[in-house]
């Protein structure tokens, strides 16, 4: 009998709760607790494991997991030739190049020969060796936003969401340095050897991640309004069409974009539609 595939993900941090969420969403039933380093599914073959942030490249790249959750910036840092299976769509930040409000730098290119201090000294010096700007990294372990105000370096490179925490240190951002999210990788054999169960895996998630930005619109209208209705209608495919047991009249079905939604409504009622239904969708599968 083949081992369970087993996933890890973090167990402190920003990814945490967007994470066990997607996985419940997926229909994955198990019980997390603070102390676990393990948890069993109880409704398929799988462990999740319970660690570090850090550490997650290592358990993947190593073979402990065959899976694993992390973010695009801490591959970017580790360097770790992993297959990526996807992004997830959530724990989005940037790696961004910042200075003091008061300095007189207006781009990355502005930096060329001064001291830029962050806690990703890979992904950083690979930039500017890549934009061919002359820099001093100095690797810090934490608090990088006060570097400037220590005198440590002119500049930093640091993730960014909101930017706030900058603002808070009286710096602002010049220059991106990398987009980051949350992405399933996979150990390199397991991605090979297993590959039909990191597929299920794959799909779990996906059907999940394509539902969250989808509603499910259903409408009846005049059979003479369809082609215009179907025009407004930027469905996954040609909207369900299905006769009603008044003579003329007809419902339509389809999935549209959650953002797409109130823009739609007033344009199709004003091309003859009514009752109009908007419905969460769970899952997509393509």
């Amino acid at each position: 009998m083949s081992p369970r595939l087993r996933l890890a993900v973090p167990n402190k941090g920003r990814l945490v709760e967007p994470t066990l969420r997607l996985l419940h969403d997926a229909g994955l039933v198990f019980d997390e607790h603070d102390r676990s380093l393990v948890a069993m599914v109880q409704n398929y073959d799988l462990e999740i494991l319970f660690v570090r942030t850090n550490d997650i490249i290592e358990f993947v790249g190593d073979g402990v997991a065959d899976l694993g959750v992390t973010g695009e910036d801490l591959i970017s840092e580790t360097g770790a030739k992993l297959p990526r299976i996807r992004s997830l769509g959530y724990g989005r930040c940037r790696l961004a190049a910042a200075v003091p409000n008061d300095a007189p730098y207006q781009t990355v290119a502005d930096l060329a020969g001064l001291r830029v201090a962050t806690a990703h000294p890979n992904t950083a010096r690979r930039f500017f060796e890549e934009q061919r700007i002359p820099v001093e990294i100095i690797p810090i372990s934490g608090a990088v936003e006060v570097a400037p105000r220590l005198g440590l370096a002119e500049a930093i490179v640091d993730l960014v969401s909101t930017g706030s925490t900058l603002v808070m240190n009286g710096l602002r951002q010049i220059g991106d340095v990398l987009s980051s999210e949350a992405v399933l990788v996979a150990n390199p054999a397991s991605h090979r050897e297993r590959a039909v169960e990191v597929a299920a895996i794959d799909t779990m998630l996906s059907a999940v991640i394509a539902a969250r930005d989808r509603k499910y619109l259903m409408m009846n209208a005049p059979a003479a309004t369809l082609t215009e209705i179907e025009e407004l209608l930027p469905a996954l495919e040609s909207p369900t069409v299905i006769p009603l047991a008044h003579a003329g009249m007809i419902a339509i079905h389809s999935v549209v974009g959650a953002d797409d939604v109130w823009g739609l409504l007033p344009r199709l009622k004003a091309a003859g539609a009514s009752g109009i239904l908007v419905l969460p969708i769970e899952k997509i599968v393509p």
